[in-house]
């Protein structure tokens, strides 16, 4: 018989810590206040000879690593977009690994498998793509993006009679990648994975609005029409959140046969709000799309979530038979769609996410994050000193601090803010990032937690107002 009474000890230990750490979260400062040489100095002790009880090892844990924790499960974490952990979603995550299933395969994990099909049903519902998408759970948009180019690479180069996951890519027909010159690095690190390399992605002209135009596409579209392409299109870059026109680019790029992949790791969920929706009209004619679910979505790192338009390109460039392996042809096989082999079961907290907040409230939550962002972003340039960059259109916006000396250049504006923003980081009230945009360096406003309240903004906005104060003496 097994005895449980050393898991309960211990769990018991984890949920007053983690209880503790979430209740904190208001009081404490965002950013982390350890040292780089103090974490090293607790945490890299010679491993112990003897064993040791596992309650003391989770309180030595949580004692060794504080201050080395960042805030970004609260409603002030403003520098990434990274969301928190819904109630819901933190519950079944714990679940998740009590059940320890193998979730690559029903066999291994009945349950599990049929929360995946469901979860890819509801996800293609809410986020308006086609009901046929196939779908995969990944552990981030990253591996979302990999799974999806991996689909288009098949498809292109089968088009052209090379079977790439038998063959490999020495003698292939080379693929590239035309894209607006403001996407993610996870495209370029998904080509090297791929090993079609960063050397094909084109990074092409975008407008003031951040948008690739359509005549600039078409003219590079036109200078290669027979080199297989994939066209890489944006629903919310990272610094101001701004959507291409999917409704004129994806039929303009699929009269010259390119593959269309939609980058939309948190923009995409836009889609669930009638606020905003439109600025996705057409993005479901795409041939694939990625996303995340640990951003808007708020379920614990790591969620992704991949959708292709082309079933058989996206199992073939994904699936693998073994002898030892059992098949079912009625049930979903997750290791057929996804790039890992062995995986937690991801889809239990994002369908946990999906019931607690339902559809209205995933809504609720997106169009909840645009406000505060928006009362972020113009509360904070409405002070002495700050300027407004981007005004929000999403959760997204920019705001920059000009140095108050008189004649102070363009190079002393990008100084003072990095150093604004710094200060603000370290008065522990708020947490943000700086980013540089059409040349200017600024704070990136970026809105994506659950728990975000009026009351946080207000808070940060009178924080930001006494770092200036404190600045300018």
């Amino acid at each position: 018989m097994n005895d449980t009474s050393s898991f309960r000890l211990v769990l018991e230990h984890a949920l007053s810590h983690s209880l503790a750490h979430l209740e904190n979260l208001e009081h404490s400062p965002v950013a982390a206040s350890a040292s780089l040489h103090s974490l090293r100095e607790r945490l890299a002790k010679p491993l112990n000879s003897e064993s040791m009880p596992a309650e003391r090892v989770i309180d030595e844990l949580v004692a060794d690593t504080a201050g080395g924790i960042i805030g970004s499960a609260g409603g002030r974490f403003f520098g990434w977009v990274i969301g928190g952990s819904l109630p819901a979603a933190l519950a079944a995550d714990w679940l998740t690994s009590a059940w320890d299933q193998n979730a690559a395969s029903y066999s291994c994990g009945p349950a599990e498998a049929v929360i995946e099909e469901v979860c890819g049903d509801w996800l293609k519902d809410l986020l308006g793509l086609p009901r046929h998408a196939s779908f995969a759970l990944t552990s981030g948009c990253q591996m979302a993006h990999v799974t999806a180019l991996a689909a288009a690479r098949h498809a292109l180069l089968a088009g052209r009679g090379w079977q790439v996951e038998r063959d490999g890519l020495c003698g292939a027909p080379r693929i590239r990648i035309l894209s607006g010159d403001q996407f993610h690095g996870s495209i370029l690190r998904a080509m090297r994975l791929l090993g079609m390399g960063t050397g094909a992605v084109t990074g092409l002209r975008t407008n003031q609005a951040g948008q690739l135009d359509a005549a600039t596409l078409e003219q590079a579209l036109q200078e290669a029409p027979d080199t297989p392409t994939i066209v890489l299109l944006q629903a919310g870059d990272l610094n101001i959140g701004a959507y291409d026109c999917f409704a004129e680019l994806i039929p303009l790029a699929h009269r010259y046969d390119a593959w269309v992949h939609v980058d939309g790791a948190f923009g995409l969920w836009a889609n669930v709000s009638a606020r905003y929706k439109h600025l996705l009209a057409g993005v479901e004619q795409a041939d694939s799309w990625a996303t995340d679910g640990h951003k808007w979505l708020n379920v614990p790192y790591g969620s992704g979530f991949a959708f292709v338009a082309h079933p058989q390109a996206h199992r073939n460039a994904m699936s693998y038979e073994a002898s030892y392996i059992s098949h079912n042809d009625q049930v979903r096989e997750q290791k057929d769609w996804n790039p890992d082999w062995s995986r937690r079961g991801r889809g239990v907290a994002a369908y946990a996410a999906l019931r607690q907040l339902g559809r209205q409230g995933v809504a609720a939550l997106i169009e909840r994050c645009c406000d505060a962002a928006y009362s972020l972003a113009t509360g904070i340039a409405a002070l002495p000193g700050a300027e407004l960059v981007w005004e929000p259109t999403i959760n997204q916006g920019l705001v920059r601090f000009l140095d108050q000396r008189p004649h102070a250049t363009e190079a002393e504006h990008d100084a003072w803010t990095d150093a604004v923003t710094s200060a603000v980081l370290a008065s522990g009230e708020a947490l943000f990032s700086n980013t540089t945009w059409r040349g200017k360096r600024c704070m990136r406003v970026s809105v994506c937690n659950w728990q975000t309240s009026s009351q946080d903004v207000a808070r940060t906005v009178a924080a930001v107002a006494q770092v200036l104060r404190a600045q300018n003496g």
